[in-house]
């Protein structure tokens, strides 16, 4: 047993209660108005949420303690895609909901993020796009000038519940947590079309999403670590860097198998690749002759909002 594992077991002893300490809650949704967003099926507001605070916070901590909490479904809406091809699913949380993800996130972080790969940016503390982009610059300047370029199908939407919680369970002792988490995982979402339960997935738009989403694709990055491999990853935005095609070819092949029969996600054929690094847009930023640049694609985008702002 490691060190850090024998910290956790002392701190996990009352696990469930941190969640729910109006401290935390209190921290939370500081977190959750600085943050914004609509309402959600409630039609409750951030300032409506807040008239009430103390009291919003009291009922939520008996709730949940006292197990008569139950999750809400989320508001489904979609999102145009920067491209103008398709949209993107997010789902808005009711405040109550949004309050208690985040703490729950405040509280697992301290525990799940000192175990995640350094070669993973996003979503984490003293991590952002910039160090991801500079990282991989390095590699290239090294001599692995080739990058398997992974594009993950819809991930947010096809992540396994119970691997999942299995994967959590190794980390975080408190079953209760582990429950709390799958109640809130199925929790379902309302469009359109009335309510769906949800048999997998996390919702895009909760704040603890981004955090379990990075606990789903450390077993990628542990896998591509004991395969010796040199990687960036950002979110589910994972390029893996080679010195030629061939070996590009080889580590696409033999990790989209591990990505799909182990971690039970999809690999979009389409927009993976193996190619030159100039070739590949990573974080809307390119590496030309070693140099970071702006993506053509993003470049485009960003000449538009210019053009946009100068119509009268």
């Amino acid at each position: 047993m490691t060190a850090h594992q024998q910290e956790l077991d002392f701190y996990q002893g009352d696990l469930l209660e941190k969640i729910c300490a109006s401290d935390t809650h209190r921290k939370a949704f500081k977190s959750v108005k600085a943050n914004k967003g609509a309402p959600g099926i409630d039609g409750k507001s951030i300032e409506e949420f807040e008239q009430n605070l103390e009291e919003e916070i009291f009922k939520l901590r008996q709730e949940v303690l006292n197990w008569k909490y139950k999750p809400c479904p989320v508001k489904r809406v979609e999102i145009p895609k920067p491209n103008g091809k398709g949209v993107r699913l997010l789902g808005i949380p009711i405040i109550k909901d949004r309050v208690l993800h985040m703490a729950i996130k405040e509280v697992l972080e301290e525990i799940l993020d000192p175990t995640f790969s350094p070669n993973s940016y996003g979503f984490r503390p003293g991590k952002n796009q910039r160090q991801a982009v500079e990282a991989a610059q390095k590699i290239v300047k090294s001599g692995k000038e080739y990058v398997v370029d992974i594009d993950l199908s819809k991930f947010f939407d096809r992540i396994n519940h119970d691997r999942l919680i299995h994967r959590l369970g190794l980390y975080v002792h408190d079953k209760r947590v582990l429950r709390l988490i799958g109640m809130i995982l199925r929790g379902g979402v309302i469009d359109k079309d009335g309510l769906k339960r949800s048999k997998e997935g996390s919702v895009q738009g909760s704040p603890l999403s981004p955090l379990l989403s990075n606990l789903v694709l450390d077993e990628l990055d542990k896998e591509l670590e004991k395969r010796g491999l040199e990687f960036c990853r950002f979110a589910d935005d994972c390029n893996i860097f080679v010195r030629s095609p061939r070996a590009g070819e080889r580590v696409m092949a033999r990790i989209r198998d591990f990505i799909e029969k182990k971690l039970k996600l999809k690999v979009n054929e389409e927009k993976s690749q193996v190619a030159k690094a100039d070739q590949v847009k990573f974080l809307g930023m390119t590496i030309v002759n070693g140099l970071i640049a702006i993506s053509k694609a993003a470049y485009t985008k960003a000449m538009e909002r210019v053009d946009s702002a100068r119509e009268p």
